[in-house]
C-alpha cells in the first residue's frame, strides 16, 4: 500500500524532510515595490507555480540565482530557496560593494538593474553618474564594483551581481566624509596607499580598504609652528618645487615651511618611540644646550635666549654626565647637582651609532605600521586596514557646528614653568673675588674672575687645587677646590723662629693676599699656600736670627712687618710682597701672637718690662706737673690781655657809633633832595606826554570826519548816478514803444472790453428783446468801441 507524506525542502542541510500537513505549507515569497527576490534554482522556462491547479514540476537549472525585483509574488517549486531583500536606499556619503559571480547573466542583464539617480540640491539628476552606470564595466567573475551614493540613491542588482554585506550584514556601507584639516588613507591590494585630504566624500576603490586606528577612519593635519618640526625620510622618489627628492632622502618639515602638514605617499614620518612632532627647547638667557653633530661627531655649545629647534638629520641635544668627586668639586654641597648626576650616569644609555639619532634609552618593542603610515596611522598596536565599516555611533544631542567656547570666569593667560637648572649646559657661577680655570682637551686655556657664569664646553674641565690646610700649614691634609680666591684672601700660619740669644720664640701670623697681573699665571702653583708658607718662613727665620730676645720682643711687630711687607715708603705705605711665579701679593700681615718657648726668660723679660714701665710712670707724673704749673701761669697772664683788649675795643665802638649815626643822617638828607627832584622832572614828563597823546586825539578825530565827509560823497555821488541810469532806461523804454504797437494793444484791449462786455449785456438784451450788438451800441454811442462794434457787424453781414 502506497501513502502520500508531505515533504519540505531544507535550504540549510539542501534535502526534503517529511513533514506533517499542516508544517508542510508555506508562505508565497512576496517582494513590495522597493524590494527585491534572489532565487536560487529557477525554472529553465522560468515558470512558476499556479495557484489552485496542479502542477507538473519542471526542470531547475540548480545551482544559478536571478534577481527579480518587485513588486512580485509567487510560490516556490520544491528545491527552490528566495531571500527578500530590501532595494538599497543610498545616501551622498554611502556606498555599496558589489560582486561578479555569474558573468554571462550579468551581462545579459546589466540594464536590467534598477537604478534611481542622485538628485543634486536643484532637484536635477547627476547625468554623468548615470552614463556611467549605463556603461558596461569589467564583468569578469568575481569583480567587484563599486556603487556610489553620489551617484545613485536607489539600487537592486541585475540578475548576475549580488550586493557584498559588511561583518556586520549590513550592505550599505558609510564612506569616509572629511572636514577640512583631516585625511584618511587608502590601502589597495597592491601595497599602495592613497592619502586624501578634505573636504571630500572618500569612496574607496573595490581593492582598497581603509586604514583604521583606534576605531578612526579619519586623522587630523599636523599642526606646525615655527618651534615645532617633522622629520620625514623619502621612501618613493618625486619631485617637487623644482627639487628632485630620491628615495632614502631625509627631509626636517618645520612651521617655517608648511604650518599645516598632510601625509603623503612618498614620506614615512621617523620616530623616537611615540614622539612625532620634535618641538623646540627653550633656551634662557644666561644657559645653553650641548648639541651633538651626528655627522663629525663634534659637540658645540648652544647658548640662550633662544627657543632652540634641533634639527634631527644631524642634530641631537645631549646632556654631560659628572662623575661625584667632579661635583663636589664643582658643586660643593650642592646634594641635588649630585642627585642628578646620579641618576643620570645610573640610566642604561645605547651606543650610539650612525643611524640612531639620539642618545635615549631603548624604547619598548611595538607593532611596527606599513612604511610609509602617516604619523597618525601608526600606533602602539599598529594600524589595522579593514574593508568592513561599523555603524556610526548615534549623534549626541550638543551642537555639532563650528562654535567658540568661552569660559564664564575669568581665564589667565597661558603659563609655562620652566625648570631647567639641570636640563642644559654644565655652569659655573664664579662669585666676586674667585676665579676658575678652564682647561679644554685641545689644550686651550682660560681664566674666569667672577662675577661671572661660565658655560661650559662639553670637553672643558676646571683646574684642580690642592691646598695645604692645619696650623702650621702642611701637606699632610690637602684641601682640593677649583675656585681660586683672588681678592682678600686670607692664610694663617704659625713660625717656630730662634733669635740671636738662642731663645725660641712662637709666632702666629694671618697673611692677607690679592693675585694680581695676568691672571694666566694665577694657576701656575697648584699649591699655593703651601709655596707662601715654606717661603715667608725662611724670611722670618732669618730675620729673627739677626736680633736679640730682648729687642725683638720689644719691636716684633714693626720687625715682622718690615720682613713680609717691605719698609715703608715715602708715600707712607709699604710695598707688599710679590711672588712672580704666580701674580700672588701680600698686602697686609696681623701678628696675632709672639710667644717665647722659655718661661724663664720670659719672665725676666716681663720683670724688666715691669720696672721700666714703673719709671716711666713716675717721669710721667713729674712732666704732667710741670705741665700743669706752666699752663696756670700761661692762663693768667692771657685773662689779664684779654681785658685790657676788651676795654680798647669798647671805646673804638662808641667812636664807631657816633661816626655811623652822623653819615646816616646826612644820607637821608640827600636821598630826600633827590626824590623831590626825581618827582618834578617826572611830573613835567608826564604833562609832555599828555600834550602829546591830546594832539594825537585830535588828528585822529579830524582823519575820521574827514573819512565820513569823504564816504557822504561818495555815497550821494553813486545815488546821482543810479537816478541818472533809471531815468535813461525809462526814457529808452519810452522809444521802444512805438504807435502801431500802442494801436494794437488798444485794439487787443477793446475787443477783450467788448467781449466781457457781451458777456455781461446777453441777460438784459434778452429782456429787452434785443441783440446783445444793439444793446452795446446804444451804451456805446460815440466811444471808439462803437466803431470796433459796427466793423465786427459788417464783418458778421460779410459771411
Amino acid at each position: 500500500m502506497r501513502f502520500d507524506v508531505p515533504v519540505v525542502f531544507d535550504s540549510g542541510t539542501k534535502r526534503f524532510d517529511r513533514k506533517t500537513l499542516d508544517q508542510a505549507i508555506q508562505m508565497i515569497s512576496i517582494a513590495p515595490e522597493g524590494w527585491y527576490l534572489v532565487v536560487k534554482n529557477p525554472a529553465s522556462d522560468k515558470s512558476h507555480p499556479r495557484t489552485g491547479a496542479l502542477n507538473n514540476l519542471p526542470n531547475l537549472d540548480t545551482g544559478r540565482k536571478v534577481n527579480i525585483p518587485g513588486p512580485v509574488s509567487f510560490a516556490l517549486w520544491p528545491g527552490q530557496m528566495v531571500r527578500v531583500l530590501q532595494g538599497h536606499h543610498l545616501r551622498s556619503n554611502q556606498y555599496l560593494l558589489v560582486r561578479v559571480y555569474d558573468e554571462e547573466a550579468a551581462k545579459t542583464n546589466w540594464k536590467n538593474a534598477v537604478i534611481k539617480p542622485q538628485k543634486t540640491g536643484e532637484g536635477e539628476p547627476e547625468g554623468e553618474g548615470i552614463k556611467h552606470l549605463e556603461a558596461l564595466p569589467d564583468l569578469t567573475m568575481g569583480n567587484l564594483l563599486v556603487i556610489r551614493g553620489t551617484e545613485v540613491s536607489f539600487y537592486i542588482p541585475p540578475t548576475g551581481v549580488e550586493v557584498v554585506p559588511d561583518v556586520d550584514g549590513n550592505y550599505v556601507r558609510e564612506a569616509v566624509t572629511l572636514e577640512r584639516l583631516e585625511y584618511c588613507i587608502l590601502l589597495d591590494e597592491n601595497g599602495s596607499k592613497r592619502f586624501i585630504v578634505g573636504p571630500d566624500v572618500v569612496f574607496p576603490k573595490p581593492t582598497e580598504v581603509i586604514v583604521r586606528m583606534r576605531g578612526s577612519r579619519k586623522f587630523r593635519a599636523i599642526e606646525l609652528n615655527e618651534n615645532s618640526g617633522l622629520y620625514l625620510k623619502v621612501i618613493a622618489p618625486y619631485e617637487e618645487n623644482g627639487v628632485a627628492y630620491k628615495v632614502g632622502d631625509e627631509i626636517f618639515l618645520t612651521g617655517r615651511d608648511t604650518m599645516i602638514y598632510f601625509p603623503r605617499t612618498e614620506h614615512a614620518i621617523v620616530k623616537y618611540g611615540d614622539q612625532e612632532k620634535h618641538h623646540a627647547v627653550a633656551i634662557p638667557a644666561g644657559e645653553a644646550r650641548y648639541v651633538l653633530d651626528r655627522m663629525n661627531g663634534k659637540i658645540s655649545l648652544v647658548r640662550g635666549p633662544a627657543m632652540f629647534l634641533p634639527d634631527p638629520r644631524r642634530e641631537v641635544i645631549v646632556r654631560r654626565v659628572l662623575d661625584p668627586k667632579t661635583v663636589a668639586l664643582w658643586f660643593p654641597g650642592n646634594r641635588e647637582a649630585y642627585e642628578h648626576n646620579r641618576r643620570l650616569a645610573a640610566q642604561s644609555a645605547p651606543p650610539l651609532t650612525a643611524d640612531a639619532g639620539a642618545l635615549s634609552a631603548p624604547a619598548p618593542a611595538q607593532a611596527k605600521a606599513p612604511a610609509g603610515a602617516p604619523a597618525a596611522a601608526k600606533a602602539a598596536s599598529g594600524a589595522i586596514a579593514t574593508r568592513e565599516t561599523q555603524a556610526p555611533p548615534p549623534p549626541p544631542n550638543e551642537f555639532a557646528g563650528d562654535d567658540f567656547n568661552r569660559n564664564q570666569n575669568f581665564t589667565g593667560p597661558r603659563t609655562i614653568v620652566l625648570d631647567t637648572r639641570f636640563e642644559g649646559a654644565v655652569a659655573i657661577d664664579v662669585w666676586t673675588g674667585y676665579a676658575v680655570l678652564v682647561v679644554s682637551k685641545t689644550g686651550e686655556r682660560q681664566v674666569v674672575s667672577g662675577p661671572h657664569t661660565r658655560l661650559l664646553e662639553y670637553d672643558e674641565n676646571l683646574q684642580v687645587l690642592e691646598l695645604s690646610t692645619g696650623t702650621p700649614k702642611s701637606d699632610a691634609n690637602l684641601y682640593k677646590t677649583v675656585y681660586l680666591r683672588t681678592l682678600n684672601n686670607k692664610v694663617t700660619d704659625v713660625v717656630e723662629a730662634e733669635t740671636l740669644d738662642l731663645v725660641r720664640v712662637h709666632l702666629q701670623l694671618s697673611y692677607r693676599v690679592n693675585f694680581e697681573g695676568d691672571p694666566a699665571r694665577w694657576f701656575e702653583v697648584e699649591n699655593y699656600v703651601k709655596f707662601l708658607t715654606d717661603h715667608l718662613r725662611s724670611l722670618i727665620r732669618h730675620a729673627v736670627k739677626r736680633h736679640g730676645i730682648e729687642h725683638f720682643y720689644a719691636n716684633a711687630v714693626s720687625v715682622l712687618r718690615d720682613i713680609v711687607l717691605g719698609t715703608v715708603g715715602e708715600d707712607s705705605k709699604r710695598p707688599g710682597r710679590r711672588f712672580d711665579e704666580n701674580g700672588m701679593r701680600i698686602y697686609d700681615v696681623e701678628v696675632l701672637e709672639v710667644a717665647i718657648g722659655d718661661e724663664t726668660i720670659a719672665e725676666l723679660l716681663v720683670q724688666a718690662q715691669h720696672a721700666a714701665v714703673q719709671q716711666t710712670l713716675q717721669l710721667a707724673a713729674e712732666q704732667r706737673r710741670l705741665e700743669a704749673t706752666r699752663q696756670s701761669e700761661s692762663i693768667g697772664q692771657q685773662i689779664a690781655e684779654l681785658q685790657s683788649q676788651t676795654r680798647q675795643k669798647q671805646s673804638g665802638l662808641k667812636t664807631l657809633e657816633v661816626e655811623q649815626l652822623l653819615r646816616h643822617q646826612l644820607a637821608e638828607q640827600a636821598a630826600k633832595i633827590e626824590l623831590h627832584e626825581r618827582q618834578q622832572t617826572a611830573l613835567l614828563t608826564e604833562q609832555e606826554r599828555v600834550g602829546t597823546i591830546h594832539q594825537a586825539e585830535l588828528a585822529r578825530r579830524k582823519a575820521a570826519q574827514e573819512l565820513e565827509l569823504s564816504l557822504a560823497q561818495q555815497k550821494l555821488e553813486q545815488k546821482l548816478r543810479e537816478l541818472a541810469a533809471e531815468v535813461s532806461a525809462v526814457a529808452e523804454k519810452a522809444h521802444a514803444v512805438s504807435p502801431d504797437l500802442i494801436a494794437a494793444l488798444q485794439a487787443f484791449g477793446d475787443k477783450a472790453l467788448a467781449g466781457k462786455m457781451a458777456e455781461s449785456m446777453a441777460p438784459l438784451a434778452i429782456l429787452g428783446g434785443e441783440s446783445v450788438s444793439e444793446v452795446l451800441s446804444r451804451l456805446l454811442r460815440g466811444t471808439p468801441l462803437a466803431r470796433l462794434l459796427e466793423a465786427k457787424a459788417v464783418e458778421a453781414s460779410k459771411t
